[in-house]
């Protein structure tokens, strides 16, 4: 009897063993890929493109004396960590100064090393001035790590 017991338990103890390697070969083949693809992964340089351009003519004399300024930054957005990684600010212009949409002010922003978990953030802000008073609009664009060579379009 003694014996007997014995060699169940010991019967049990293979078949949990033998379960237990099974399913850690499981889980192991089902996590080999996304980790070496993770592991392997390139960093892309990615190119924005930006296209400033007056979006009326401004024609009217309502228009001699307003002008806008441009702020542009771009964040890296990696999880919930953001960093930002190029700003500028354009100088006010008069309005009817802007280039129509034909002959837009065209800029590419170069950002070394996205990963594809990355994405950026584009926001700009114009502001408008007329007499003093002033007006901010605030736009914003997501580039994910896959999008290749976006093309921004900022009509003022």
């Amino acid at each position: 009897m003694g014996f007997a017991s014995y060699e169940r338990k010991d019967l049990n103890m293979k078949k949990y063993i033998l379960w237990l390697l099974f399913a850690a070969v499981a889980v192991g083949t089902a996590l080999y890929k996304p980790v070496k693809d993770a592991l392997n992964e390139q960093p892309v340089d990615k190119n924005i493109s930006l296209a400033i351009y007056r979006g009326n003519s401004y024609e009217s004399a309502v228009y001699n004396s307003s002008s806008a300024r441009l702020h542009i930054s771009i964040v890296r957005v990696t999880g919930n960590k953001r960093k930002e990684v190029w700003s500028q600010t354009c100088d006010a212009k008069l309005l009817k100064q802007f280039p129509s949409a034909d002959k837009a002010m065209a800029q590419t922003i170069t950002v070394p090393r996205v990963f594809s978990k990355e994405h950026l953030e584009v926001t700009y802000t114009i502001t408008y001035d007329s007499d003093g008073t002033q007006l901010q609009m605030e736009n914003d664009e997501v580039v994910s790590g896959n999008d290749c060579s976006p093309i921004l379009n900022i009509s003022i």
